[in-house]
C-alpha cells in the first residue's frame, strides 16, 4: 500500500491507513509504485502534484497503473489528479485520469471558505461523516458506471463529494483529518480508509507489502 508524496497532506494518510491494518509506504518513483497494491492520492495542490509527477518520470506510469486497475484512493486534489475532465482548471493542466467524472477544481471557494460538514455516506453505515472541505472541489457530473457516495448542499444544489468506480474511490473533502461523527464515539474517523483497504485493495494489504 502506498500514499503518493511528491506533494500534499501525506502523512495525515500514512497514520490513517496504518490505524486499519494496512502497511504504508511513500511512493515517489516508478519502481516504488510498481510495488504497491493500493494507492492514496493524497490533497495539496493538483496542479503543483502533476508538475512534480512530470519531474519524477511519474504521470505515464500513475496513468498506466489505474487504467490497469489499481485500486486507488483520491482525495481533494487526489480526486481532481483522477477526474477524466476538469472545469476552472488552469491552462492545460493535466490529470491522471480514471475516473469518468467532471471534477470542478476549488467548487467551494478559496482557502477562507474551508468548512466542516456533516456528509451522509450510505455504504459506511452509521452516523454521518463530519467531512473537512479545504479548498475542496465537487463532482459536476458523473458518468452512467460512476457510483454516487455522498452529497452536501451548496450553492443552492446537491454537489456530489464522494464517488466510486470499479477500483477507484475519491472525495472532496478530507478524511485523513476527520474526526469522529457526531454519534460515532471518540477518535478519528477511518471508516473510508478502512472502505478502501477492506474493499477495493484486491491483494492482502495486511502482509509483507
Amino acid at each position: 500500500m502506498g500514499v503518493l508524496a511528491l506533494q500534499g497532506d501525506v502523512r495525515e494518510h500514512l497514520r490513517a491507513l496504518e490505524r486499519v491494518g494496512a502497511r504504508a509506504r511513500l511512493v515517489r518513483r516508478p519502481a516504488e509504485l510498481a510495488a504497491c497494491d493500493g494507492l492514496v492520492l493524497p490533497g495539496g495542490e493538483s496542479t503543483t502534484m502533476v508538475h512534480l509527477a512530470r519531474r519524477f518520470a511519474m504521470l505515464e506510469p500513475l496513468r498506466e497503473a489505474v487504467r490497469d486497475g489499481l485500486p486507488t484512493f483520491g482525495t481533494c486534489a487526489g480526486m481532481v489528479l483522477l477526474a477524466d475532465r476538469l472545469l476552472d482548471g488552469t491552462a492545460g493542466q493535466e490529470t491522471v485520469g480514471g475516473l469518468d467524472v467532471t471534477v470542478r477544481r476549488n467548487a467551494f471557494g478559496r482557502q477562507v471558505d474551508s468548512f466542516e460538514g456533516e456528509v451522509d455516506v450510505p455504504v459506511l453505515g452509521g452516523s454521518g461523516f463530519a467531512a473537512v472541505f479545504i479548498r475542496a472541489p465537487w463532482v459536476e457530473d458523473a458518468g452512467a458506471d460512476v457510483e454516487v457516495l455522498g452529497r452536501v448542499e451548496a450553492g443552492g444544489a446537491s454537489r456530489i463529494v464522494a464517488v466510486r468506480q470499479g477500483a477507484v474511490l475519491a472525495t472532496s473533502f478530507h478524511p485523513e483529518v476527520a474526526p469522529r461523527g457526531r454519534t460515532g464515539g471518540e477518535g478519528p474517523d477511518d471508516r473510508l480508509h478502512r472502505l478502501f483497504v477492506d474493499e477495493l485493495v484486491t491483494t492482502d494489504v495486511k502482509g509483507n507489502r
